[in-house]
């Protein structure tokens, strides 16, 4: 009989027990659906007043210009050249009028001085008046 069981040891694993993995979904299960039902019951309910004066916040849109240290110029990641600037915001601005742009101007510090003033100037010229300058935390 010993040798019967020693036999069966060496041969190769044909079943998996998935009783543990149930166990465990089934206990995270019960954990998401107690936590997300005590967050639901922490919020307060309210009707906001309607009022004729009211504003909507306006909807951000923001556009990252990269300048790279040659002075190749990319937008949201694309090529872009200094005449294609207009037509880009223009466009922008004709698919959603409500939006507001912003630009994000991230410049290698090698980048000639001219070239970011360049790019600055021909955001401005579409109007954007939102402009912001990526720099990077120094440890001072």
């Amino acid at each position: 009989m010993a040798g019967g069981l020693q036999d069966q040891d060496d041969g190769e694993i044909t079943g998996i027990n998935v009783t543990p993995l149930v166990d465990v979904m089934l206990v995270l299960l019960v954990v998401f659906m107690v936590t997300s039902t005590y967050i639901v019951q922490q919020s307060i309910q309210v009707q906001l007043p309607k009022a004729a004066t009211g504003e909507n916040t306006p909807k951000v849109k923001n556009l990252a210009f990269v300048l790279d240290k040659s002075g190749a110029m990319f937008l949201d990641g694309k090529p872009i050249s200094l005449e294609d600037i207009a037509v880009r915001v223009q466009s922008e601005k004709s698919a959603d009028p409500n939006v507001q742009l912003q630009a994000l101007v991230a410049a290698d510090k090698e980048t000639p001085h001219g070239f970011v003033v360049s790019l600055i100037d021909a955001v401005r010229r579409q109007g954007i008046t939102d402009l912001a300058i990526n720099v990077e935390k120094s440890g001072l």
